[in-house]
């Protein structure tokens, strides 16, 4: 689309100049159809809709990212791509079938790819969700943002802590917009309880205990044909050639907890699945946002036989320059324990989950205890520290693409958490301490350690 007046403007750059400083409204579904005249939207018309791209559409995109999107009068789903094609097109029945039921008329506006390199060619689309396994999520990352798309991206940042530092460098290099998909930033609980603990309600911040749910091992799995609707090749990406078996990928039927999420070719288990949430939450209470440790020590245990290969059983602690300890465990409670000198508080989802087959449900009968009830009635007062504060984790990554404004979970933020899980998944490899520089990223004094910053990637499917 060309503004009139200005030809050459882009119709991104129309988006952005009609709409500057307009706020994504966070309200539910306002039950007005999408697709109808201009006139009729307003502030929501397709001019400064913002037409979005969802890659990767299993499990997580399909329960939760899409439907966070989608939600929205401002925002519409017009590609999905997946390198399997019965997903593919499974994900566009599912657009098409909420859009029809939302405006009340045959819908049939979704375009479907299996190669996200042709959906970012796509001018018309402004912005992409990323939900793929992690091992694709940063190298994606910068493709979309070189590409000028503004980007969703489902934790955790990335698969080493070197692709994750590309990954900020080309946020701030193209200054898009990057949202890490860690929602719990967006839930009131762990916002109030940060706020708390950096107000000093429990006295000086002691140690973080941090509790992660578990994964089982898993048998031996036979070789199998790959199926014609899977690119696998693509699929494996950057990581070493291996043999296709269903386990390892996902189902082929149905949408369940995918394989892949077990083997430590594409990610390192629950010490990133769920500590991308629980560590950058804890580092927003501690203050320590674009910091992280500097001393690092622990264990686990990891299966010796079996095609699922992520940690086990594991206690991890980390030293940080404040003084604080965080330990992480299996074998905690799911949440999220602060210990100060004056008292603690703990907080957890409570009966929230992602997704409907989250492997554990959270512990702990409440989502928010304290030592004493009082602190949690406590008011943080206009003096005192407020956090950023977001009610949806998809909307204000909306409101940010309109306001170019950083959103709640930007990039180098989700890049330190990332980087303190996969420090903690080092010393579970190495069984012993590290000593890590924060601010140059670097190890001491450490070859062994310093090796394990980043993985060879298999070509073509590397940082470039």
């Amino acid at each position: 689309m060309q503004n009139k007046k200005n030809p050459s403007l882009s119709r991104r750059a129309f988006i952005r100049k009609t709409t500057k400083g307009a706020i994504v409204s966070s309200l539910a579904l306002s039950g007005i159809p999408t697709i109808v005249p201009a006139s009729v939207f307003g502030k929501n018309a397709p001019s400064n809709r913002i037409n979005i791209g969802a890659i990767g559409t299993g499990r997580i995109s399909r329960g939760h990212d899409m439907p966070g999107v989608w939600k929205y009068d401002q925002a519409q789903i017009v590609a999905v791509c997946d390198l399997d094609s019965n997903r593919a097109n499974d994900a566009k029945l599912l657009v098409n079938e909420f859009y029809t039921k939302k405006t009340g008329k045959p819908f049939d506006g979704v375009k479907v790819y299996t190669d996200y390199r042709q959906l970012l060619k796509n001018k018309d689309i402004d912005a992409v969700i990323i939900s793929t396994p992690d091992h694709w999520h940063s190298i994606i990352g910068i493709d979309a943002v070189e590409a000028g798309k503004d980007v969703y991206l489902q934790k955790p940042a990335s698969l080493t802590i070197s692709e994750g530092r590309a990954l900020a460098d080309a946020v701030k290099r193209t200054k898009r917009i990057l949202q890490i998909g860690s929602q719990q930033r967006s839930s009131r609980q762990f916002r109030y309880a940060a706020e708390l603990v950096r107000n000093g309600r429990i006295g000086q911040l002691q140690k973080v205990y941090i509790g992660l749910p578990g994964d089982p091992s898993g048998e031996e799995e036979p070789e199998m044909p790959v199926p014609a609707n899977l690119n696998y090749d693509m699929w494996l990406g950057s990581t070493p050639q291996v043999y296709y078996t269903e386990k390892r990928v996902h189902p082929q039927v149905g949408y369940d907890r995918p394989g892949w999420l077990r083997c430590e070719q594409f990610g390192a288990g629950m010490i990133t699945g769920w500590g991308s949430h629980h560590i950058d939450c804890a580092h927003w209470a501690m203050n320590t946002e674009h910091s992280g440790p500097i001393e690092v020590s622990g264990w686990a245990e990891f299966p010796t036989s079996g095609l699922w290969n992520v940690h086990g059983k594991f206690q991890t602690e980390g030293l940080y320059e404040n003084g604080v300890r965080m330990i992480v465990s299996n074998e905690l409670p799911n949440g999220i324990r602060y210990e100060g000198t004056e008292g603690w508080i703990f907080v957890t989802r409570g009966n929230y989950q992602a997704t409907s087959s989250d492997p554990v449900s959270a512990q702990g009968p409440k989502p928010l205890e304290a030592s004493d009830p009082k602190i949690l009635t406590s008011v943080i007062g206009p003096n005192e520290v407020h956090l950023y504060e977001s009610n949806d984790q998809h909307g204000n990554w909306l409101d940010s693409i309109k306001s170019r404004k950083e959103p709640i979970s930007p990039a180098e933020t989700g890049h330190r958490s990332c980087t303190t899980c996969l420090l903690h998944h080092i010393v579970m490899k190495l069984k012993r301490k590290v000593y890590w520089d924060p601010a140059k990223e670097r190890f001491k004094n450490d070859d062994e350690a310093t090796a394990m910053l980043s993985r060879e990637q298999r070509k073509p499917y590397t940082i470039n």
